[in-house]
């Protein structure tokens, strides 16, 4: 008896080439002849098993592919560009005569140039008929990219407010290709939320889901542009829901889905999208050192959010005029005055003018409450100056020199743009 080695490889490739049409007695097909067929991604008449591809994939990859196919058609990429102005820096030698050799009262001195150099390098290049302002250089633009998605038919898009802000001038490119310019209809720093707009035929909305609904280890998906690279999809889970993340202009946003869906720059903006392609966050940030630590807003959130800056513009949030920073209190002063909470905001400011000035606010004062309602920092006063308190007067609780309780009607007003 012959000891032999199995060798897979040679095995298969002798049943594609010899038995391929081998059957067996009952009328089947070999075992060597499945194999063969397996080999080459082919079924019996030759052609190439898609089903079969289908009934491979599991219900992870299925929830995946069906999620990334429904919104990567609303996904667009943005680049946005802003002006920025240099100040010129004067030569060195202006007004001297280098070398004991100078120049005729408005010609170029040799200084203008670096030695060995042709007329014109060593500072940039101006166009003909055009000079530069007094004391800057001629304007130029920066631009910056991120990610964005289609959520209404006709060409409105919701985006991050770092991505657009103060743009002047964006262009949007959809996932065909096509390019169009799009107008800023409002932003909103505090939310890091914007709206822009397109105009374009045939353009597929992003469904919008249910933020709320959403569990912790929940499937989600990001979909965007990282570096550029176009509809790019990667897949975790809801990490943790109910997240505080701070914004540019200072302010506290709530509700915030955490996720190790990979983010990277360039998504800002983009879907994160649950496994029945709804749309459940705006992705807006990461933590760079760390690694799958990722966060979006919650789409209830931008449900709100884009309807204001749709109907004006801007969010209207009410202005008191005080600066301020949280303190704790005396154990004390929250026992004698019966308080709900154990801290409090220091007014450290007064804007001249301001409801506050005019409620008798000074530096020094520690507010309590506002309409009722305690407060322990500043992030608490912020969400109870919603658009309902402007020119409602309210009662504010304050503790003066850390001793007396002290009542006064506040009236809130339109708070300033930045």
């Amino acid at each position: 008896m012959t000891n032999r080695i199995w060798n897979p490889r040679a095995d298969l490739e002798t049943a594609g080439s010899s038995e391929v049409r081998e059957q067996d007695g009952t009328g089947g097909v070999s075992v060597s002849t499945a194999a063969a067929r397996l080999a080459s991604g082919k079924d019996a008449d030759g052609f190439t098993d898609r089903a079969g591809d289908d009934s491979l994939l599991d219900a992870y990859s299925r929830a995946v592919i069906g999620a990334a196919e429904a919104v990567s058609p609303s996904v667009v990429f943005i680049e946005a560009y802003h002006r920025e102005e240099k100040p010129q820096t004067p030569p060195a030698n202006q007004g001297k005569l280098p070398n004991g050799r100078g120049a005729a009262p408005g010609g170029p001195s040799q200084g203008d140039n670096p030695p060995d150099s042709a007329p014109g390098e060593g500072r940039p290049p101006q166009p003909r008929g055009s000079r530069p302002g007094p004391g800057h250089e001629r304007e130029k633009e920066r631009g910056g990219t991120g990610s964005g998605f289609i959520f209404t038919p006709d060409g409105f898009i919701l985006t991050n407010s770092h991505v657009v802000h103060k743009a002047s001038r964006i262009e949007v490119a959809l996932l065909d290709g096509s390019r169009y310019e799009a107008s800023l209809i409002g932003d909103d720093p505090d939310t890091d939320l914007a709206v822009i707009r397109i105009t374009a035929s045939n353009l597929v909305p992003a469904k919008l889901g249910d933020s709320q609904a959403i569990r912790v280890g929940q499937l989600m998906v990001a979909i965007g542009n990282p570096f550029g690279f176009q509809t790019t999809v990667t897949a975790g889970v809801a990490s943790a829901l109910g997240r505080s993340l701070r914004s540019t202009s200072g302010r506290l946003i709530d509700n915030v889905i955490q996720t190790d869906a990979s983010l990277n720059p360039g998504n800002s903006g983009g879907p994160l999208v649950n496994a029945r392609g709804e749309v459940v966050g705006v992705n807006t940030a990461i933590i760079r050192p760390a690694q799958g630590i990722c966060f979006a807003i919650a789409v209830n959130t931008a449900k709100q959010v884009a309807s204001q800056l749709i109907q004006k513009g801007r969010i209207t949030r009410g202005y008191l005029g005080v600066g301020g920073q949280d303190i704790p209190l005396h154990r004390h002063i929250v026992r004698f005055h019966e308080l709900a909470r154990e801290e409090g905001i220091l007014v450290i400011s007064v804007e001249p003018g301001s409801p506050a000035e005019q409620a008798g606010l000074r530096e020094g004062d520690v507010i309590v409450s506002i309409g009722g309602q305690p407060v322990s920092g500043v992030d608490d006063l912020h969400r109870l100056l919603t658009e309902d308190r402007i020119g409602v007067s309210s009662p504010l609780t304050l503790i003066r020199r850390f001793s007396e309780m002290i009542h006064v009607t506040v009236r809130p007003t339109t708070r300033r743009p930045d």
